[in-house]
């Protein structure tokens, strides 16, 4: 396969898992505001977003900017608009990579982002952040359904693995920021609503309550979120699939890379995390280093495989 072909297909995997992530994100930072005492959660989002830490620490920033810099904004390369925008263009330049139902999932329906305002966004927001989580959805339907397992589905996969790793932790630390400055509400009704805000932003409510019947605890989700072998958007579930997807890679060209060493100590290291020490020793430190490291790996896929 050309390099070209594998960035495109890598790179457009992480633009659909992104332009999802930031509505997942959007949508938490919106169910948050909605809990009584809420008062700076907007900040914890643009913070943890990655793309508008800017904005967190402008003191006269409003909500509207902040959901205006994730979801619209063209000078953004995060926001959903600019996400599926660059997904699409992706497409465009690997289309015999592509099934006709992959590529009409990612076609239908983009220019109405392309055409919407700031004021149309934000006065219908839950209409637009669901429409993105379909985008996504009917995408990755079409790639499960239709695509050949070749190399193509195996770069694919990778953007879009990394990219869902890499947002998990980042909804956590949204969690982190918004009790930063107020530890002592911890395990109170407030902090029980912003962690099932962080299930339900992560559609793992009702797997959630399968596996642990109930028993919404901190500790609990956190460790389901990240140490999870069975929820597909865990840290650790991720992890063993990007594991799994570069082994396939290796023996295809019969030659392993600094990624796969990196993607297997970060298995190990997931597999031998104990919940309770992970937030004696700090829940934020980790969820930094884990993003730090999924950065890293993402570097090390492009040099390995030149592009």
């Amino acid at each position: 396969m050309l390099s070209r072909t594998a960035q495109n297909l890598f790179w457009m995997g992480r633009y659909i898992e992104r332009a999802e992530a930031t509505a997942r994100l959007i949508e938490m930072g919106r169910r948050m505001t909605m809990l009584p005492g809420a008062n700076d959660e907007w900040r914890s989002v643009a913070r943890a977003s990655g793309c508008a830490s800017d904005l967190a620490d402008d003191p006269g920033i409003a909500a509207q900017d902040i959901i205006f810099r994730l979801l619209l904004d063209p000078e953004n390369p995060s926001s959903i608009r600019c996400c599926i925008s660059q997904a699409r263009a992706n497409a465009k330049a690997v289309r015999t990579a592509l099934t006709s139902d992959m590529w009409e999932s990612l076609n239908d329906q983009w220019r109405l982002l392309e055409t919407l305002d700031g004021d149309e966004a934000l006065a219908d927001l839950p209409i637009w952040l669901d429409w993105a989580k379909q985008r996504a959805a009917a995408f990755r339907g079409a790639a499960e359904t239709s695509l050949l397992r070749n190399e193509g589905y195996v770069f694919l996969r990778l953007g879009e693995l990394i990219e869902r790793v890499e947002m998990t932790l980042r909804l956590l630390d949204v969690k982190y920021y918004v009790l930063l400055p107020e530890t002592d509400v911890v395990g109170g009704g407030r902090d029980f609503h912003q962690w099932t805000a962080v299930l339900r932003a992560t559609s793992a409510m009702r797997a959630y309550h399968h596996v642990y019947r109930g028993d919404y605890t901190p500790w609990g989700i956190a460790e389901f979120l990240i140490l999870s072998r069975i929820f597909p958007r865990s840290a650790h579930y991720c992890y063993l699939q990007i594991d799994r997807r570069l082994g396939e890679l290796a023996a295809m060209h019969g030659q392993r890379f600094p990624c796969h060493r990196t993607a297997g100590d970060m298995v190990a290291r997931l597999a031998d995390t104990d919940i309770q020490a992970l937030f004696q020793s700090g829940l934020h430190e980790f969820v930094g280093d884990g993003i730090r490291v999924t950065n890293r790996l993402s570097t090390e896929i492009s040099r390995a495989y030149h592009f």
